[in-house]
């Protein structure tokens, strides 16, 4: 096994932020107080980080402020979701009459027509991989709805004068459900906006964008994908590993490692997907890698095949794990690496001049860089 890191760092700088108690109708009664979740400050969007609260500060205006309280309220994922939407709820719908205003105001009558909905991938986290069409599209927009993998620096890059909310989704915790991210971005269409769903990696792949613009074309709105670079083409390059090669690697495949009903079974392994002459990339695959690696190996996948995990690929925050498959799992908790994790497993992994040719000799190994 072989761990490197890019660069450590940290962040606990606490600040508060007010929350609902019920979808609609109460007033925010008490204060919760927001950090990092991890020691290393994350490249992308937390649920309740200070970068959050701070980019879409907008959406929070001229709420009055509540006491504190002493007393035990819940405070239980959906709870703190409810309360979120509640507070957003007049800012949005004041921005949706200024936008019906200005529509008004520039053509002299109500424009025929909705705005366009432009799906926008941004990679995996680098800024420097976004295309220029992409780049140029976020800096036109009036509002972007992003993700949680769209990174920090990727935001900074938006237009002073666009607003942005965040719409991404966790384990466990959801800041809009799929169904609201639809609504939201048929409304601010209709309204004439132009509206960019800004998504980590690719908006077509493993991002149900197709779920979107399906929707959304379905209400008559135009849709315009504007893809980018999937994870597992930005961080299988960054590592040097080719996904196919010449006489060790004839195809590549894409599995996502989410359980349709969130157990810790992968969602689809076939036993034709255990091919040494394949490369697998799993996407979202840390809970569900236990049972992934066993399975492969049931169906005839060699247990010394080469295989990295690697979280936070192309940002600074990077950190590999290189392993042969039957010890990945175990050293990825050793590592204790976190989402969003990428894990590629093939014989091209072997040709990372990252990999360590100590393991040949040797069970385990372990590298850091700075």
């Amino acid at each position: 096994m072989a761990l490197v890191t890019k660069l450590p760092s940290s962040l606990s700088t606490p600040i508060k932020s007010t929350k609902p108690n019920s979808f609609f109708h109460k007033n925010p009664v008490f204060t919760i107080h927001c950090a990092s979740n991890s020691q290393k400050t994350s490249p992308f969007t937390e649920k309740h980080s200070i970068e959050r609260y701070h980019r879409d500060n907008w959406v929070y205006k001229n709420q009055p402020q509540q006491p504190s309280c002493s007393c035990p309220l819940p405070s239980g994922d959906e709870f703190v979701r409810d309360y979120d939407i509640a507070l957003q709820l007049p800012e949005l719908k004041k921005l949706l009459q200024v936008l019906r205003v200005k529509r008004k105001n520039e053509s002299g009558c109500e424009r025929k027509g909705p705005g366009n909905v432009f799906l926008v991938g941004t990679g995996p986290g680098d800024p420097e991989l976004l295309t220029i069409k992409a780049l140029r599209v976020i800096e036109s927009a009036d509002l972007l709805l992003y993700d949680r993998l769209v990174s920090n620096d990727v935001l900074n890059l938006v237009g002073p004068d666009a607003k942005l909310l965040y719409v991404g989704k966790t384990a466990g915790y959801h800041s809009r459900t799929q169904e609201e991210i639809h609504e939201l971005l048929l409304s601010f269409a209709e309204a004439g906006a132009s509206v960019v769903r800004l998504k980590g990696g690719d908006p077509l792949v493993f991002g149900r964008g197709g779920e979107e613009m399906d929707f959304l074309q379905q209400q008559g709105i135009e849709v315009k994908v504007i893809p980018g670079i999937t994870a597992a083409s930005g961080i299988a390059a960054e590592l040097g590993i080719p996904l196919t090669h010449r006489g060790i690697a004839n195809s590549v495949r894409f599995l996502t490692g989410h359980s349709r009903k969130g157990g810790t079974d992968p969602l689809f392994v076939a036993e034709n997907a255990a091919d040494p002459d394949s490369t697998l990339v799993v996407y979202m695959g840390l809970s569900t890698l236990p049972s992934l690696a066993s399975k492969l190996m049931f169906y005839g996948l060699p247990d010394d095949t080469p295989a990295a995990a690697i979280e936070r690929g192309t940002t600074p925050q990077q950190r590999i794990v290189f392993a042969e498959l039957k010890e990945l799992a175990d050293e990825i908790a050793s590592n204790k690496l976190e989402s969003p994790t990428l894990i590629i497993i093939g014989k091209v992994v072997a040709l990372s001049p990252l990999w360590p040719h100590t393991m040949k000799e040797t069970s385990s190994t372990f590298v850091e860089s700075r």
